[in-house]
Order: C-alpha cells, then sequence, then structure tokens
C-alpha cells in the first residue's frame, strides 16, 4: 500500500494535461470554497496545497479576490498554472517536506492531502500549523472512515487513505485548530467527506484560547467504511 502512495506523484506527472481536461471547470466545490473564505479577511491570503492545474479552484479564489500560493508536486500542473494564472505565486513542492517561510490566511488540501499515506497524513498537521496565520481558515476533504481505498486513473492504482474522524479531531486541537464544520459524504458535494477549521488565535506557540472564533458548527458524522 504504501508503494502505491509513492507513485502518486508520477501518476499526475503523467497524466497532467489528461488529468486537467477530465477535471474541467464545474466547480461542485463551490458553497464549501465559499464557507471557507467567508472566515478569511477581505483579500486574504490562500496557501492551495496540491493545487493541480490552477482550475477550476485556483481562479475562484483570484476572482474572489484573495492572492494564491500553490503547490504541487507535478512540474507539470504547475506550468499549467503558471499560463493560467500568471500573477499569482506558484511552486513545484512536496506538501510532506513543505516550509515556506511565511503564513497565510487560508489553507486549501481539497482531493490532495488524502493520497497521502496514514502517517504522512498526521505529519502534515504541523507543517499546516506552520503556514497558518492566527484565525486562519483550513479546509481539507478526508474518506469517510478509516481506511484505505485503491481507485484507477488511466489505468493505473490511484491511492486514497483516511484516518477515523477523531484522529483527525485530535490532530486539529493538538496543532491548535477547533473544528467549524465537517460533514460526510456532502450529497450537495459529489459525496466529498469535508473537514473546516480554524487556528485559535492563541494557538500553540502562544497559548491555546480554545475559541475558534465565528461560524456555525455543522457536524454530521456517519458510518463510513
Amino acid at each position: 500500500m504504501e508503494d502505491k502512495a509513492e507513485r502518486i506523484v508520477g501518476l499526475y506527472r503523467r497524466h497532467a494535461r489528461a488529468w486537467a481536461a477530465d477535471r474541467g471547470n464545474t466547480l461542485t466545490e463551490g458553497a464549501w470554497l465559499d464557507r471557507f473564505l467567508a472566515l478569511l479577511p477581505p483579500g486574504g491570503a490562500v496557501l492551495d496545497i496540491g493545487c493541480g492545474s490552477g482550475e477550476p479552484i485556483g481562479r475562484h479564489l483570484v476572482g474572489r479576490s484573495h492572492p494564491v500560493t500553490g503547490v504541487d508536486s507535478s512540474p507539470e500542473m504547475i506550468g499549467m498554472c503558471q499560463d493560467r494564472l500568471p500573477e499569482q505565486d506558484w511552486h513545484v513542492a512536496d506538501m510532506r517536506t513543505l516550509s515556506l517561510g511565511h503564513a497565510f490566511d487560508g489553507l486549501l488540501a481539497w482531493d490532495s492531502f488524502f493520497h497521502l499515506s496514514h502517517q504522512d497524513q498526521r505529519r502534515m498537521f504541523p507543517i499546516f500549523r506552520e503556514h497558518a496565520a492566527p484565525g486562519a481558515a483550513l479546509m481539507f476533504t478526508s474518506g469517510p472512515g478509516c481506511g484505505v481505498a485503491i481507485g484507477s486513473y488511466r489505468g493505473e492504482p490511484l491511492y486514497h487513505a483516511s484516518l477515523d474522524g477523531a484522529e483527525y479531531r485530535a490532530l486539529l486541537e493538538a496543532n491548535g485548530f477547533s473544528v467549524v464544520a465537517h460533514v460526510v459524504d456532502d450529497p450537495t458535494c459529489g459525496g466529498h467527506t469535508v473537514w473546516l477549521a480554524r487556528l485559535n488565535r492563541l494557538s500553540a506557540r502562544g497559548g491555546h484560547s480554545g475559541d475558534p472564533g465565528p461560524g456555525t458548527v455543522l457536524d454530521l458524522e456517519s458510518s463510513g467504511p
């Protein structure tokens, strides 16, 4: 299983153009992105982790006046981002070793973080914290329950993994984040399982306030595989 996880970068490099075409510009994530952006200050900067080709999500963020820094392990994907949105900041980088030396008002890992192994996912939460400004929003997608699922793309195995919901909560809390909203298998968003959290303004580096800031908590757990 770990070997299949390590093949993800190569798969997206080989099929970058095909993936961008298959992904298209339909923004089924729009409602969640708007909830995410509602937690940011006007013009707040977003770090898109696993940004793909920059469309449609990157373009949506820029269209709402939020500058984007995007990172992806695929140079081919980053090349498309640079062509499509040249005024934004794009980096070829592995999220597992990310260290940009800059904090952002929003962090997004949509349909990217869940390609990591269980252990690599656990290691990501301090990286999220390192790149989060006080009060920053964090949104990522996961599976509905703990496990590994192997899909297929262009005839190659496509690895996905997820931790248990309780472990995601514990990892968020340990790194200073509070859950704002969580929906399992959201039928309004193509069945995505979504986590939206916010960094407490007094967090791990300077105390822990326990206050996630404004926002109504929506938490719809379900029993998944």
